[in-house]
């Protein structure tokens, strides 16, 4: 007896497709169960039947579906689910939103979320008596949108003792007034002084944290992520989205390698590798080497200058010892750990590279796929290194262009030369370097098509003239680290981040086509699906 012809449960016609590097072709395609199972020429699907959803593109592009390599979904949800200052323009609107949400919130004992911007701010730096004028009773504590500081009000520095006595931590620095008092500004790991404090929310507020962050990310057309940060409150979300089937998106998870502690720590890596459940691997390891720029913590291999351009003896803080982490890395690698490092400054990112090299000495070379996020400040002798040692490029575009963070915050304090070799990624990939990409939201937005208009011409639409346009890179490019770099990071490669026949059904649908546009930020997702379901229509 003869098969039935196999029918289709989805055919995409009438559009154009990106196919994951750098074709773009009039094509459509047919999806039955979880997989691609035809990639054909426009018209030429056979397989449709009565039950087949066709979807008319009407020359929109289909491409697979975005995988951001460096997220955070979990605090990024807990922050919209709580007091969220994203998206605000300014100063009073924040104000006002605490005030609203304390308000309507006068169960709970803390005030905490997050949002705010650097340049709302002189110095980047907010004091703790603006806070006070809309909330005096309760402890405040608000992360401003890069996650390296946070805003306190008097209560929250009452409450966690810190004085004009209190000594800053290695990791961080308390910002204080002429008197040496708290202003009510915390720099990195001062932010623990008075977080530590926080209840800690139960499961069932990080699960929902968790369902948050990932509905806002399928929205942009992402199915797949590199989580940034997991601990162990992330690490219990995930495995109960699993237990409840609520885990859409393909997951990798990189354990938080904590700083004040040492090598006993990789043990309970393994272990937590072991239950790996689902949709959500725990096989890399967060290595947060140094701070960011704004607020001199990134670690440089010359010093910082100051607001009137002379010299200072600051090269930024070393989160984990230089002299330690070739060790670390090391060991690491022979467990078969891939190695997610945060760097920032050129000196965390040499610090980054050499721990690889001293890794691959005594290791060899194997396929765990280092890569190093961030990469604001590189020194150019270390372009090349990136593809001797098969370390990957994790590119975060959006701060890449001339905003008030940048101008202000920034160039002053890093000078012209080093201000001129910031987020280099044309000349990475120039040098051989593979290149993955990802938002690092909540810091900023994981609107995969706005960070592209920043990427490609290292300015938004209606903003300045572009922002060192040497390291523009091609539409195509971006788009390729957001799918098969990233999935390649993510070693799920073999599985999706390209449309061809036998992959799984990872799609995003984009409301246009953008390699016929100006403004890539107008450019939104129409439908996402994971694995053949669709999990997000506009």
């Amino acid at each position: 007896m003869a098969s039935l012809p196999l029918m289709l449960d989805f055919a995409f016609v009438n559009g154009l497709v990106f196919t994951g590097s750098t074709e773009r072709s009039r094509r459509d395609v047919g999806v039955t169960g979880d997989r691609i199972v035809t990639v054909a020429e426009r018209g030429a699907l056979t397989e449709i039947g009565p039950a087949t959803e066709v979807v008319d593109l009407g020359g929109r592009l289909l491409t697979p579906g975005f995988i951001d390599a460096h997220v955070h979904p979990v605090t990024g949800g807990l922050k919209l689910n709580k007091c969220s200052l994203f998206d605000l323009e300014g100063v009073e609107a924040a104000l006002t939103a605490v005030a609203a949400y304390a308000a309507s919130h006068l169960d709970e004992p803390w005030i905490w979320g997050g949002g705010w911007a650097l340049n709302w701010f002189p110095n980047g730096t907010p004091p703790a008596e603006l806070l006070d004028r809309v909330v005096s009773d309760r402890p405040v504590l608000l992360h401003n949108k890069d996650g390296h500081g946070a805003w306190v009000n008097t209560k929250a520095l009452e409450l966690a003792g810190i004085d004009r006595s209190t000594p800053d931590p290695p990791d961080g620095r308390i910002e204080r007034l002429p008197d040496g008092s708290a202003q009510g500004t915390l720099h990195e790991g001062a932010v623990d002084l008075a977080e530590r404090l926080y209840p800690p929310p139960d499961a069932m507020t990080w699960l929902q944290a968790l369902l948050t962050g990932q509905r806002f990310l399928h929205s942009f057309g992402i199915t797949g992520w590199q989580d940034a940060d997991v601990r162990s409150h992330d690490r219990r979300a995930y495995m109960d989205a699993v237990a409840a089937g609520l885990l859409t998106a393909r997951v990798v998870g990189a354990q938080w390698w904590e700083r004040d502690r040492g090598r006993e720590q990789i043990d309970e890596f393994e272990h937590n590798r072991r239950t790996t459940v689902g949709n959500f691997r725990q096989t890399s390891v967060k290595l947060m080497l140094d701070g960011i720029a704004e607020n001199y913590t990134a670690s440089m291999l010359d010093p910082y200058m100051d607001a009137d351009g002379a010299g200072t003896a600051n090269r930024g803080i070393d989160f984990i010892d230089p002299n330690d982490l070739p060790g670390i890395v090391t060991e690491l690698d022979s467990r078969g750990f891939q190695c997610h490092f945060h760097a920032i400054g050129d000196r965390a990112v040499r610090s980054a590279l050499d721990a690889v090299e001293a890794a691959r000495a005594v290791n060899g070379v194997n396929d765990l796929r280092h890569h190093i996020a961030h990469l604001q400040v590189v020194d150019r002798g270390d372009h090349p290194r990136f593809a001797g040692l098969g370390v990957t490029a994790n590119a975060q575009p959006l701060w890449a262009q001339h905003e008030p963070q940048m101008d202000e915050l920034t160039l002053p304090f890093l000078g012209p030369e080093r201000g001129g070799r910031q987020y280099p990624f044309a000349s990475l990939v120039r040098a051989g370097a593979g290149l993955a990409m990802g938002s690092d939201w909540s810091v900023s937005t994981p609107d995969v098509m706005a960070q592209a208009q920043i990427a490609v011409h290292r300015r938004e639409a209606d903003g300045p003239e572009p922002f060192l346009p040497d390291e523009c890179l091609t539409l195509d490019q971006v788009l390729a680290a957001f799918t098969a770099g990233s999935a390649y990071v993510n070693h799920i490669d073999n599985e999706v981040g390209s449309i061809r026949p036998g992959m799984l059904a990872d799609i995003a649908i984009l409301s246009a086509d953008p390699f016929e546009l100006e403004d890539l930020a107008e450019v939104e997702v129409d439908l996402t699906m994971v694995g053949g379901q669709v999990v997000h229509r506009r």
